[in-house]
């Protein structure tokens, strides 16, 4: 019997498949583009097709898809504490940045000592930088990539998206190397 775990997040469906000795089979990543139950079906197809398995489902879009398939879902923060906690339990903090929300997760052995996430701004998630790669041509990758050329990331305002892609553009106009600016904006979400 194989094992699957489903994450279905606001931005991407992630699936991976373990053995029944707990060894990692495949994985995959697909960005949904705001279809988080065709994906993850059509992925859960592709990783398992007829065979029986065991299936656990978590994300923002976890519990619509769960209840297709007629199981419950599990909480995000419990599925990171367990796995984390099974595959590192020498790890006490888990900082976990979504397309929609950001984690801040305190271990003590397999157990969750306390937790908070962002608000509901887009600034301090993945979606963010995801816009702000596209804004600048490049793919979330290179995006990173370039990030790490940086020797002075300029000060970017993290608190406000709207603020931060102003100073982006305030940046690009007085010349700064993208590979600064995408630091910079790194930096920012990272104080957030």
């Amino acid at each position: 019997m194989k094992f699957v775990g489903l994450d279905a997040g606001s931005v991407s469906i992630k699936v991976v498949v373990l053995s029944a000795s707990g060894e990692k089979l495949l994985g995959h990543y697909k960005k949904h583009r705001g279809h988080p139950v065709e994906t993850a079906l059509e992925l859960l197809k592709e990783t398992i097709g007829g065979e029986e398995a065991f299936i656990a489902v978590t994300g923002s879009a976890g519990r619509l898809i769960a209840g297709m398939l007629g199981i419950e879902p599990v909480n995000e923060i419990i599925a990171q504490a367990f796995s984390t906690g099974k595959l590192f339990p020498h790890i006490k903090t888990i900082i976990e940045m979504g397309g929609d929300d950001s984690k801040l997760v305190l271990m003590e052995g397999q157990t969750v000592k306390d937790f908070s996430m962002n608000s509901v701004c887009a600034a301090g998630t993945g979606s963010f930088l995801d816009q702000q790669a596209y804004r600048l041509g490049l793919t979330i990758e290179e995006f990173g990539s370039l990030a790490l050329k940086s020797k002075h990331p300029p000060r970017v305002a993290g608190r406000c998206s709207v603020f931060a892609k102003s100073d982006m553009i305030h940046l690009q106009q007085i010349a700064t190397p993208d590979y600064d600016i995408v630091a910079g904006l790194c930096y920012a979400v990272a104080r957030n």
